[in-house]
Parts: C-alpha cells; sequence; structure tokens
C-alpha cells in the first residue's frame, strides 16, 4: 500500500487541489500494468460564517474586494479573509500545549502524510456526549483486526459527531459564546489514559477526531492534548466523512496552512483509499 502511496503523491496533491468534490474516483497503471483505483475522501468542512469555533476563539469572516467586471473589460474576484488559528478543520501544532513543542511550520511531512487506520466508537458516542474513548477502544480495534497499531500510523477516532456539524447545540453543547459558555461544552473525546497508553505503548505519527477538540467538551486541564503534543504529536480536529473509510489499508495527506511559529491552523486533510 505504501509504495502505491508514494508513486500516487504528486497526482493526487494537483488532483485534490482542483476536485470541488468529497469523494473522486480515479484509475492508475502500476509498473506491473495492473489497474488500481484510487478513492480520494475530503475529510475537511469548509470555510464559511458558519464554521465552529472554539467558544472564545475569533471566528471565520470574509470580506470582499472586489468582485465583477473591472474597467479594463475582464472579470476579477479578490476577498480578504480572518480567522482563528484553531477552528474549523485544522491542526494543532505541539506547541499549543508543549513549551518547546514544534510550530505549525515545523511539523516534519512524515507526520502529516501516510498509513492510516480508522477507530470507531460512534456506536457509544453518539450515545452519550461526554464519551471518553478508552484503551480498550484500541485494544478492541486490534483484536477485531488481528494485528497492533502499526507503528508510524495516523490514527483517526470517528465519534460520529461530524453528523451534527454545524448544529452548534448539537455538534459543541451550546449556542453560547464567551468564557461563561465553556462549562457548556459537551462532545466526546480521547481519555488522558488511553493518550498515555498510546504514547507509552505505540508509535503513532498524529491523531484526528470529528469533535472539536481531541480532549472531550468538560476537560478542564486538557490532559489528552498536553500527553500528545508533548510528544510532538499534532492533532487534527473537527474532522468529518470518517464513516467513509475503512478501519485500514488507506492513507492520509493533511496539509496545513505553514503559518510561521503558529500554534495551529486551517487543515485540508485527504484520505486515499487504493485498491486493485
Amino acid at each position: 500500500m505504501r509504495a502505491h502511496f508514494y508513486s500516487l503523491w504528486v497526482f493526487l496533491i494537483l488532483f485534490a487541489c482542483n476536485t470541488k468534490t468529497s469523494k473522486t474516483d480515479a484509475v492508475q497503471s502500476t509498473s506491473e500494468n495492473k489497474e488500481i483505483k484510487t478513492t480520494l475522501v475530503d475529510l475537511s468542512h469548509s470555510y464559511s460564517d458558519k464554521t465552529i469555533y472554539w467558544v472564545t476563539a475569533k471566528e471565520f469572516k470574509l470580506d470582499t474586494v472586489f468582485k465583477g467586471q473591472t474597467d479594463k473589460g475582464f472579470f476579477y474576484a479578490a476577498n480578504n479573509f480572518s480567522t482563528a488559528e484553531h477552528g474549523g478543520t485544522h491542526i494543532d501544532a505541539p506547541i499549543h500545549f508543549a513549551e518547546h513543542g514544534q510550530t505549525v511550520d515545523e511539523i516534519p511531512l512524515e507526520k502529516l502524510i501516510g498509513d492510516a487506520i480508522k477507530v470507531d466508537v460512534s456506536s457509544k458516542a453518539t450515545q452519550n456526549a461526554d464519551y471518553l474513548i478508552t484503551i480498550e477502544d484500541f485494544l478492541d480495534w486490534e483484536k477485531s483486526e488481528g494485528m497492533t497499531i502499526p507503528e508510524g500510523s495516523i490514527v483517526l477516532l470517528q465519534t460520529g459527531f461530524s453528523k451534527y456539524y454545524p448544529d452548534k447545540k448539537s455538534y459543541l453543547g451550546t449556542e453560547e459564546r464567551g468564557k461563561h459558555a465553556v462549562k457548556q461544552l459537551h462532545f466526546p473525546g480521547l481519555s488522558p489514559e488511553a493518550a498515555e497508553w498510546l504514547v507509552a505503548n505505540r508509535t503513532i505519527h498524529s491523531i484526528g477526531i470529528d469533535t472539536p477538540s481531541i480532549d472531550y467538551g468538560q476537560s478542564e486541564y486538557f490532559k489528552s492534548h498536553v500527553i500528545l503534543l508533548e510528544q510532538n504529536i499534532p492533532a487534527f480536529e473537527n474532522l468529518t466523512n470518517l464513516e467513509q473509510l475503512p478501519s485500514k489499508d488507506f492513507e492520509i495527506i493533511a496539509l496545513p496552512m505553514k503559518i510561521e511559529g503558529g500554534s495551529g491552523a486551517p487543515l485540508r486533510i485527504v484520505a486515499v483509499i487504493t485498491s486493485e
């Protein structure tokens, strides 16, 4: 699978930059003249005035500079935008919770591109907005797949909460904004015990989740963030379309805006599923 992926790298990046659909099929021939079917799945929410942000963060704003026919006779469009680093589909760089962690521009590409697995806890999480993903959930995945989490994996956590996006009440637990609203947040996340287990017992490159935070909504100390980011394991938050992915045998391309010194950044993340 990995050999297929790197041979497709340039093709997929160019394709992903031009596609407007969330899922696209392509076909490429290998050196043995076998046809490989490639499915691209967009795991990113669009940015707009509906984009969900942390209740204390600055929301996305798009200002039109110009849109229309110029006095020279050609059409022209340009906008300005402003946004917090952490909102919508985005990356948490290690420095977000680790004093000496990597900034967005320092994260090695190997942490952002590569083989991935998906752990689906949606049957539990959609029944409990405060669900904490456990060590047992990872052990169950390994038992079901007959393997340990492969070294260097990008781990995606499917809670099923992306189906509520962009309904703030259902997705965040509150429609209110400001510091007082933090205590009203309710959504699933990764337990600190499970984060510690991953760091101590498995070697992963990065982790992602289809909720606003890798820590659950009622977290006060963001322990899972601290545990992971102190090991320079970046986190992807507010993902979508995870239900379209298999539990293993796919790749991830997760390329954030390269903000020098950034603690986070908007993220375009794409899954690549290949089959002969």
